[in-house]
């Protein structure tokens, strides 16, 4: 039992978050950056930035908790902000900051033009937006305040949380009557960083950065990214949480978005929780709960405040109506993608229907509904296929904190009558465009959508080129082309060498043995830790290695082309159905043509492409992210672009740094099965 014992804490130890073990010392730390400190507090004019008109409605709307006295330009200390949804903060500058990439389309929201041919003026603008966008310099009329929130986090109520690397900049409003919340992402500590230090590094920095700003041009709700700027100033960072700390640079990201309110904000009220004993802040204060909502609908949703002014529980009613049809529109986009967000906790949910804080993220390669993207998610609360699911509780979460405002009986209808209905509809509506379904709506078409998915899965199809490729399937009753197209179809299918990586085994094999026995002797305990999913999915890959032991590259593809024949017969049968009747076949042809490259992406953020960008950029090349960007920029068929087949898979060794002959829109290569991002 004690060899048990032991082998159970090696298991289930929790790994040390953060800091190095003792015993190791992280590399010596780069010089002081007191001078930029001192440099920092004669702020300089903006030029390019000058134009920018600040009016920060929310800190004058709701209350703002002005810090306790310090020393001079030191942080204000972690502690609880009762009474208070934000609290005055200012950033800490950085050592150099540099740009990395600036996104003319989230700026040009701004009202700022676009940028100037010249190159020295050019250079003007990029190292303004260094100064300012780092942090190190404040623009007029700008008050950086942090956010407090508080949140379930994997399920689980986590108490106060809060705006702990994050900045509220204030409020630009444009001459075109818009208002757009600006957020430092990075700028350093706030009363509600905790333990951590407030920064966020470059690595992170440009997978949000890129990730706003690739799902905007998807069609996708979501917050923008303006700029990304890096500098010399370090953290020291345990990326995987292994002993294995080092330096990195500390990067800021320019955020923006109508609000960054979200379902967590409503949560700093929550009494005791009965699970985890943590209670919200702001325990008891209705009043401020009061002054939140109607802040939050007479600014972002007005038209219901107009209609409902004379009745709060019907405003509020409609409120969370449309809180509730917004995220089950957002969440079915996320599904018709294969984006999967990695940390669906209430604080990490717009309250205005936003994707918002793009941390471990990832889109799905081959197709995969159990998929966890998140390597720290280890009982997979949040894998692809459950965040309808998800995101429906995390729903009930803010209907109990709108409570009494919003009785609950009234919102638990409200949910129960909208999500579902809302998600399934909008869902099917996409996926009926993606599969080229332009006349008819036909009941069965959720089963002909249910098999593709399921044929994917069994031949581990890639979830974006396979339906990027299905634009091609020739139509017709000739059928001319169908060999080669199953062809180019079947090539979008997992390798038996990916599929062998794919389902290797997790667990040492003496590990799942004595799992397996504690099951059999002790299943009380064995309940209790709780691993009997893990255990399962253990199984499960063993089982499919040895299948695939058994298995010839030949007999895969024969096995692969049966899948895809036959759904590609049902899907032929329902196309004719779709084209019966038309008169104008060719005009029917290209209208199909038309909406399947205007709801099938040939570009997504992958995490492949975002490591090459990743890399070239901690070796202080840039122009791999403002690459990409600007490949994402354009993620569907462009109008007079031959239609071309993704190539199967991304040459091994390929990098983004070396743009002759790199495709960004093939299959992963094999080196990318082993990123892992937490």
């Amino acid at each position: 039992m004690a060899a048990l014992r032991a082998a159970l804490r090696a298991l289930f130890a929790a790994p040390r978050a953060r800091s190095p073990p003792l015993g190791r010392r992280p590399p010596p730390a780069p010089r002081s950056a007191s001078a930029a400190a001192r440099g920092a507090a004669m702020e300089p004019a903006p030029r390019w930035l000058a134009g920018l008109r600040f009016d920060n409605r929310a800190l004058r709307a709701l209350p703002v908790e002005t810090p306790p006295p310090g020393p001079e330009g030191a942080p204000s200390a972690p502690r609880p902000v009762p009474g208070a949804c934000f609290s005055r903060v200012r950033p800490a500058p950085l050592r150099q900051p540099r740009l990395v990439a600036l996104s003319e389309p989230a700026l040009a929201l701004l009202g700022l033009g676009a940028p100037p041919a010249d190159a020295a003026a050019r250079e003007a603008r990029e190292a303004e937006a260094a100064l300012f966008f780092s942090g190190n310099a404040l623009l007029p009329g700008a008050e950086p305040a942090a956010h407090c929130y508080c949140g379930h986090q994997f399920g689980q109520f986590a108490g106060q949380l809060g705006d702990g690397a994050a900045m509220y900049l204030g409020e630009v409003c444009t001459a075109a009557g818009e208002r757009w919340e600006l957020q430092l992402k990075g700028a350093g500590p706030t009363p509600f960083s905790r333990q951590a230090d407030g920064r966020k590094v470059l690595r992170s920095s440009i997978r949000e950065f890129l990730c706003s700003e690739a799902m905007f041009h998807l069609g996708i709700p979501t917050t923008r990214a303006g700029a990304c700027v890096t500098s010399q100033s370090t953290v020291v960072r345990d990326v995987f949480y292994d002993g294995n700390p080092k330096y990195e640079k500390c990067t800021v990201v320019l955020r923006i978005a109508s609000t960054f309110l979200r379902f967590g904000s409503f949560e700093i009220f929550k009494p005791a929780d009965e699970h985890t004993g943590r209670e919200g802040p702001s325990v008891g204060r209705n009043d401020i709960r009061v002054q939140m909502l109607d802040y939050v609908i007479g600014t972002f949703y007005p038209e219901i405040q107009a209609t409902h002014a004379e009745d709060r529980v019907q405003r509020n009613a409609a409120f969370f109506r449309e809180v509730t049809r917004r995220t089950a529109w957002m969440v079915a986009e996320w599904q018709c993608v294969g984006f999967c967000h990695g940390v669906l906790n209430t604080d990490n949910m717009s309250i205005v229907g936003l994707t918002i804080d793009y941390g471990p993220f990832g889109f799905l390669d081959r197709y995969d509904p159990d998929h966890v993207c998140n390597a720290s998610d280890n009982a997979g609360r949040y894998t692809y296929s459950k965040q309808p699911e998800v995101c429906k509780w995390n729903l009930q979460k803010l209907l109990e904190a709108l409570e009494p405002e919003l009785p609950r009986e009234l919102g638990e209808a409200i949910l129960a009558e909208e999500f579902d209905s809302e998600f399934h509809r909008h869902y099917l509506q996409k996926m009926r465009r993606k599969l080229g379904l332009v006349r008819k709506e036909l009941d069965d078409d959720g089963a002909l959508v249910a098999k593709l998915l399921e044929t994917m899965h069994l031949t581990g199809a890639d979830f974006t080129n396979t339906f990027y490729v299905l634009s091609s399937f020739p139509v017709g009753p000739e059928a001319l082309g169908l060999p080669e197209f199953l062809a180019a179809l079947t090539a979008q299918c997992a390798s038996l060498e990916e599929l062998k990586l794919a389902f290797r085994p997790q667990m040492d094999p003496r590990q799942l043995s004595m799992m397996l026995m504690l099951a059999q002797s002790n299943p009380q305990l064995f309940a209790l830790i709780g691993t009997r999913a893990n255990v399962t999915k253990e199984l499960e890959r063993v089982e499919q290695q040895s299948r695939l032991e058994q298995l010839s590259p030949a007999e895969l593809l024969s096995k692969n082309q049966g899948h895809w024949a036959d759904w590609l017969q049902q899907y032929r049968a329902r196309l004719e159905k779709d084209r019966e009747g038309v008169s104008d076949e060719e005009a029917w042809q290209a209208e199909r043509m038309r909406v399947m490259h205007a709801n099938n992406p040939k570009y997504v953020l992958r995490n492949y492409i975002a490591q090459n960008a990743i890399e070239a950029a901690e070796n202080g090349d840039f122009s791999e992210v403002r690459r990409v960007l600007e490949l994402l920029e354009t993620p569907y068929h462009r109008a007079g672009e031959a239609a071309q087949v993704p190539e199967a898979t991304e040459p091994e060794g390929a990098s983004g740094a070396d743009s002759g002959g790199h495709s960004y829109s093939s299959k992963p290569p094999l080196w990318a099965a082993e990123l892992c991002v937490t």
